[in-house]
């Protein structure tokens, strides 16, 4: 799949519309710390789905704010990181000020049209506990959670009201988010009844080739052309 042409651009986020047809489901995928909605709009082309797929993809911008970790240096987050202590030590209101701007993107498909349970969360570190605080909290199952690269503080928050598919990948030599962290996380998660797809690789904190032919089966899977 050749990256398609329809995408439009605004401060709030890029959306790629399909080629040719009307979406009928959606895929909301956040970035990381200090990156912004371009980050994955190039992996698209990768992910090879049918030319005929019906999948509206968008990649929304987090707000530029001091980080203080990093000595209070400006760029995109989804949520302050005050200290390496990823479990404990976290911004539970920047992580509820996140979940409320994705909610609204939620909402959004929904009004245009589109099931809840044909939309998929996804995101990369800082991006990938958005995306699980927020599907996990929603009112209505989704098609999905994807969550690459992260990690899931304060998981008793969420109750077992529905069943949805969630992957989790993580480079086992991680050296910005460790995999005892990760692993932790699934483990929590799975305590409280969740399905979980996991899936580990040779890799740092990033996306690797094998990595990006399994994100792919599981769009497949879990958004089939209908």
């Amino acid at each position: 799949m050749s990256l398609p042409k329809q995408i439009q651009r605004s401060e709030e986020a890029i959306v790629v519309e399909p080629m040719g047809a009307s979406a009928d489901a959606a895929v909301i995928w956040l970035h990381g710390l200090g990156a912004d909605g371009n980050d994955f709009l190039g992996i698209l082309p990768e992910l090879e789905l049918a030319a005929d797929h019906r999948i509206r993809f968008i990649f929304p911008n987090a707000p530029v704010q001091p980080v203080t970790i990093n000595g209070g240096m400006q760029m995109p987050f989804w949520y302050d990181i005050r200290s390496l202590d990823f479990l404990a030590d976290f911004d539970q209101q920047g992580v509820n000020q996140s979940v409320a701007q994705i909610s609204a993107l939620l909402e959004k498909q929904i009004a245009s049209g589109i099931a809840s349970q044909r939309i998929i969360l996804a995101g990369f570190s800082q991006g990938g506990l958005i995306a699980l605080h927020c599907g996990l909290g929603y009112k209505s199952s989704l098609a999905g959670v994807m969550a690459l690269s992260t990690y899931c503080p304060n998981s008793e928050q969420f109750t077992q009201h529905h069943n949805m598919p969630i992957l989790m990948m993580h480079g086992d030599q991680d050296p910005v988010i460790p995999l005892a962290v990760a692993e932790a996380s699934k483990a929590a998660l799975l305590a409280k009844g969740y399905e979980i797809e996991w899936h580990q690789y040779a890799m740092q904190h990033q996306v690797c080739a094998e990595q990006v032919a399994e994100i792919s089966r599981w769009l497949n899977q879990c958004l089939p052309i209908q």
